[in-house]
């Protein structure tokens, strides 16, 4: 048995929702209606790689109500997993902090009065926490399960600033370092496959990772959607990007995951998005727990396990 309490090889986040809440928890996410800055002001031309349409589920509806978007995802997602033991209300579309404070208290505060919303996972960028918000948020935390998950991507400035992402490394570190001192829950988002960057140098990052120590973890290989900058400069410049197949991605991971504190817990491992929206597919569509398997198996195979290597 490993250190989070079972046999798998790395600490993953169905686990935590079995030792915290009794099983499984269903996130229901929510477009609210928010922006962020990079929509707002393009002159820097927003963020090269985004397309959110890929990531939002085909029954959400901004025109909606906050209350009417998360019972309709119940109603989707009870079919799909029927034993589930409530949910979370998942702020996931841009940046959920992106507004004023009382728009942002009404819009949470009205998904925490609905049916068996046990939390909210609130997600936003680094450079989107004011005082006033993060405040808030420490309120809110008392009552209940609050995770704030942060848009990372890379933590490398040279990155940031040629895919247009509008902060910095030490904004990022800022912002960990504010929640964390309100015990607030967070969750870092990262994307591997950026153009410019190696896998040498994800490896070195994750030393940085674990002294930010986000309680959870998103890893997403780098996808390039259609009619997006990424794309136009993927067609120009290939050579710039360090795109890795499903196998690679699996051996990746696997050596990724040896060097992470076994503390932190894994959301995902990998992105998914429909079809119709990638410019560029290397994966054959394979599906996200077909890709945890083999990630599983190769550990085993290996005998090795998150934190390995530490």
């Amino acid at each position: 048995m490993f250190p989070w309490g079972n046999e798998r090889r790395f600490n993953a986040y169905s686990h935590y929702c079995k030792i915290h809440y009794g099983g499984r928890i269903q996130k229901l996410p929510v477009d609210a209606g928010f922006s962020c800055p990079n929509r707002v002001d393009r002159s820097h031309g927003g963020c090269t790689y985004c397309a959110n349409d890929a990531f939002s589920p085909s029954y959400l509806a901004e025109s909606d109500t906050v209350a009417t978007q998360l019972e309709r995802g119940k109603r989707f997602f009870e079919k799909r997993y029927p034993n589930n033991n409530g949910y979370f209300a998942y702020f996931q579309s841009y940046s959920n902090t992106y507004a004023p404070l009382d728009v942002l208290r009404q819009r949470y505060e009205l998904a925490l009065q609905v049916p068996d919303i046990k939390g909210l996972i609130i997600s936003t960028r680094p450079d989107c926490l004011p005082e006033e918000v993060l405040d808030y948020f420490s309120e809110l935390n008392t009552r209940t399960h609050l995770t704030v998950e942060l848009g990372v991507e890379s933590l490398h400035n040279e990155t940031l600033a040629h895919i247009h992402r509008g902060h910095t490394v030490e904004c990022t570190l800022e912002a960990f370092t504010k929640l964390h001192a309100r015990k607030i829950l967070t969750c870092a988002h990262l994307i591997f496959g950026l153009p410019g960057e190696t896998p040498e140098q994800w490896f070195s990052d994750v030393q940085l990772l674990n002294e930010l120590h986000p309680l959870f973890v998103k890893f997403h290989q780098l996808q390039i959607f259609k009619n997006t900058p990424m794309e136009t400069e993927y067609n120009d410049h290939p050579e710039r990007f360090h795109t890795l197949s499903a196998d690679e991605y699996v051996q990746f991971l696997s050596d990724y995951l040896e060097r992470l504190s076994p503390e932190i817990v894994i959301e995902r491992l990998s992105a998914e998005a429909p079809p119709r929206f990638l410019a560029v597919s290397r994966w054959n569509l394979l599906r996200h727990d077909a890709l945890v398997r083999k990630i599983e198996e190769e550990m085993v195979g290996r005998g090795t396990f998150q934190g390995f290597r530490l």
